[in-house]
């Protein structure tokens, strides 16, 4: 069944209820081009909310306009999410066995080398949801914080006018999805994407993005880092940003945030500590500076008096 065609309930005998137009005695009769041009208008409505977003995004705008169009959103977010696919690059360790030399005795030795393989972790998400028993989209894009959620959507609808096609690779997350999660993570309830320490469910403030510009890996590596680099140029003015850079490159989160000031911001505190520590490090160098050259000095002039005997 289509949007556009009516829907019939049934009753507890299995009988087929009439549409309320036609239930009700009182309901005015609509002629056909009526009725079109009525859901025109509600088609209009739902999709006025993902228009490109304004060049400086005000907080109570988005609020209003999220009022009636949360669904949408969600819709929006969660096609990203779709669209994404959920591989990433891990290090794995391969041990071999090496000869080398010790004591001046070639011995045998086993040694771990590191290796980057790609890794498929599609099926977390499904099974934390069912876990958690809730529809994938629910806990996915529903688990994550309201303003939040509306920060991610302006910049990642401006970054698809952009031609970026970006894609969300992780959104919620609790303490079990990041339990099963790999590499260099938080700890199971202190993650950003939701853990039980951070507010849990409906407190997720983070997300995962790539690109999915590009028919091979390679180009859409590229691809990727430049929507890394565009969200970057763009973090003040939707108010997501990029915490850790380099360190995790596709970890989004608010810039107004604890995770992205304590990462990307330097408190004066540590400012005056750095000056200050700069100028102990000055004077020490002074002080043997200045050490050596009277050192050398009193070593010529005693030279130059024993010279005289």
């Amino acid at each position: 069944m289509t949007a556009s065609e009516p829907s019939a309930q049934s009753d507890a005998d299995g009988s087929v209820m009439p549409d309320a137009d036609r239930a009700s005695p009182e309901a005015p009769s609509t002629t056909p081009s009526e009725k079109q041009a009525e859901q025109a208008s509600q088609t209009a409505n739902v999709t006025d909310p993902l228009k490109a977003a304004p060049d400086n995004v005000d907080t109570v705008l988005v609020l209003d306009e999220c009022f009636v169009a949360e669904t949408c959103i969600d819709r929006f977010l969660g096609a990203l999410y779709m669209r994404a696919p959920k591989t990433d690059w891990i290090v794995v360790y391969e041990k071999k066995d090496v000869i080398i030399k010790r004591k001046r005795k070639l011995i045998t030795v086993t040694r771990s080398f590191p290796k980057r393989v790609e890794n498929d972790f599609g099926w977390k998400d499904p099974k934390a949801a069912e876990r958690a028993r809730m529809p994938l989209m629910d806990y996915v894009i529903g688990g994550m914080d309201r303003a939040f959620k509306l920060k991610l959507f302006y910049l990642l609808h401006a970054a698809e006018q952009a031609g970026l096609a970006p894609g969300i690779t992780s959104g919620f997350r609790d303490d079990y999805r990041q339990s099963i999660a790999n590499g260099l993570k938080a700890a199971n309830d202190k993650s950003y994407h939701g853990g039980s320490s951070r507010g849990g469910y409906g407190h997720g403030l983070a997300a995962d993005v790539v690109s999915m510009n590009g028919g091979s890996k390679e180009e859409r590596a590229t691809e990727t880092k430049r929507l890394w680099k565009w969200i970057d140029e763009h973090e003040k003015q939707f108010g997501v940003g990029r915490p850790y850079l380099n360190g995790d490159p596709a970890h989004l989160a608010p810039v107004d945030g604890r995770e992205y000031v304590a990462h990307r911001t330097v408190s004066r505190h540590t400012k005056l500590a750095g000056k200050r520590h700069t100028r102990i490090a000055a004077s020490s160098r002074h002080g043997v500076t200045t050490r050596a050259k009277s050192k050398a000095a009193s070593k010529a002039a005693t030279t130059k008096v024993s010279s005289r005997l």
